[in-house]
This record gives C-alpha cells, structure tokens and sequence, in this order.
C-alpha cells in the first residue's frame, strides 16, 4: 500500500538535504587530493594514446560524461562499456592508453574481469573509487579516492553523492591537464564549431570595435563644450583624448562630465584636459573579445579604447557593442 504523499514543505526541506550532502561530499574532495592526482595528472600528460573511461551502471554515465570533457579540452578520450570490451570491445584499448576505471565499491566484475587484459595490453590504469582497499584500488597504477559520507538518498542506497564527487573528480582532472597543456579558448573554439561557445571563443575586438568616423575622439586642449559634444556625435559615452601624434592620452566620459558638475568644476571653455580620466583603460585588437569583457566587468568600465602597439587609438567598444555581437 502506497504512503501518503509528504508535504510540499518536507519535499523541499529533502530536496535542500540532498544539495547539501551532495556538496559537503565534493567539499570533502578538496583535502584529499594529494601527490596520486598529480600522478595521475602526469600518466595522462605523458600517455602515447587515449585516456579510456570506463565504469557500469550509474558510474558509466558519469564515465562517459568524463570522457566527454577531456576530449573537449584537449585530451582526445572515449567511453568503453565494460560489458563490451569483455565482447570484442577491448580491441580499442592499446598500449600508450591511460584507462580511467570508474566504481564506488571498487569490485565491479564487469571492470575486474577486464583489467588484466587492459593491463596486458600496456596501458597504464587510474581507478576512481570509494574503497581505497579495494580490489580495483589495489590494481592501479594510481588510484584516486572519492570517498563520500553517506549517499543523498535517505536510504543511503542509490548513487547520488558518490556519482558527483566521481564526476567533479573527473572535472578536476581534466581543467588541471587543460591548465598544464596551455589549453587556449582558441582550441576550445576549434572543438565547439557550433553555438555560443564557439562565437564567444572565436569573436576578436576588431570584429565588433568602433573605427573611423563612428571612433569620437578630440586633442588635447579642446574644449570641453567641444568634447562634449563629440561624446554625443560618437554615441559611445565617451571620447577619445589623442595628441598631436594619435596618441591616447585620456578618455572624457559621460561620468568624467557628471563628476565635472556637481562638484562645479565644467565650463564650456575649460580644457578636456582637466576633466579627462588620464592613462584610460585599453585593449588591442587581436585580443579575444571576451578579455574586453573581462576587463570591463573587473575595472567597473563600459568603454574600452582599442590601440596598436605604439598605443595609437585605432577603435573603441562599449558593453552594448559586445551585446550586439552576442559576446554576452
């Protein structure tokens, strides 16, 4: 016979036990990785073949999600269901492969029965497991413990807490060889033809910055009625301050102007130079258009100026440029 079900109060008060198991289990993670990860790190870095992720059940999915990641970052990895290699599978297994077995208990059969093979095959072995003393643990060349309390399932039965900390294992290993290789967006973007990730990687500020006539900009000694007016011609919340020579020299923003005001200090004749902000932030145009982004979110900025490497203005972006180019 079915029991009542709970109220939506209790539902929600599980669902926030849940989250906080399945965090405090990847918490847990952060003081146990030790010398075994950077090996493992290193087996990897050093392999001649593919890494090879491998788990049953609950722990395959995550295996394959894992395998996913690594490929995506730069170190070329597939999913190999156990059950599979032991049928003519493990023919893609070859020596120079680092194989990535994945089981909280550490005594899958599936795995176990396939080790030796893999093994003999000369590829080296990284388990990821619960059971530092189990079989599996014991086979590896490096063994990675992810360890948990208690599962998130109030029966402390089905794989909840222990799938995320393997998944955020396997995170974490594939951002530090990412990090180790020199992983760049670029690269990101060459595996990500497709979509937003592909477009934020790709897009360079000379895509999307402002140049000739739509670029405001005035000299230095220019009057600030002047300058004023070139901030609204450009549309950009912001001029340009250049030298005799196209040098930039400040920036006179909408803010800059504000400032001016209340404190008394504008006057149609007063030289730009005294209300400027001096030594503006600026970007070159090879530059990806995500760091503007970067800059502009870190510095509480809207515009950037964009020079070459002589610091010559040559363009400038604001936030509703990078919008438009659907950056952010």
């Amino acid at each position: 016979m079915a029991s009542a079900p709970a109220p939506s109060s209790a539902l929600l008060e599980l669902a926030r036990r849940v989250l906080e198991i399945e965090a405090d289990a990847v918490r847990g993670l952060i003081a146990r990785l030790d010398q075994k990860f950077l090996d493992a790190v290193e087996l990897i870095d050093r392999r001649k073949g593919r890494v090879v992720v491998s788990g049953m059940g609950k722990s395959g999915h995550i295996a394959r999600k894992i395998a996913s990641t690594l490929a995506s970052t730069g170190t070329p990895a597939y999913f190999v269901h156990p059950a599979e290699a032991s049928h003519g599978d493990l023919g893609m297994i070859a020596e120079g492969d680092v194989f990535i077995a994945i089981s909280y208990s550490g005594t899958s059969d599936e795995l176990l029965q396939i080790v030796p093979l893999v093994k003999r095959r000369g590829a080296k072995l990284i388990s990821i497991t619960g059971k530092s003393s189990s079989a599996l643990a014991r086979e590896a060349d490096v063994h990675l413990d992810a360890a948990v309390a208690q599962e998130a399932c109030p029966h402390n039965l089905a794989p909840t807490a222990s799938t995320t900390a393997a998944l955020a294992l396997g995170d974490a290993l594939a951002v530090a060889l990412l990090d180790k290789r020199g992983f760049s967006a670029d690269d990101f973007a060459r595996s990500h033809p497709r979509g937003q990730l592909h477009r934020q990687a790709l897009v360079h500020v000379a895509d999307v910055m402002r140049k000739g006539e739509n670029l405001p900009r005035v000299r230095i000694g220019a009057r600030a009625k002047d300058a004023v007016a070139e901030i609204s011609r450009g549309k950009l919340g912001m001029t340009a301050v250049l030298d005799a020579d196209g040098m930039v020299r400040g920036i006179f923003t909408d803010g800059d102007l504000r400032r001016a005001l209340e404190k008394g200090a504008y006057d149609d004749g007063t030289s730009v130079d005294r209300l400027m902000s001096a030594g503006p932030r600026t970007i070159r145009p090879e530059a990806l258009a995500v760091e503007a982004v970067q800059i502009m979110e870190k510095h509480k900025v809207n515009q950037l100026l964009v020079v070459d490497a002589r610091g010559a203005l040559i363009g400038a972006l604001n936030m509703h440029d990078l919008f438009r180019a659907k950056v952010i």
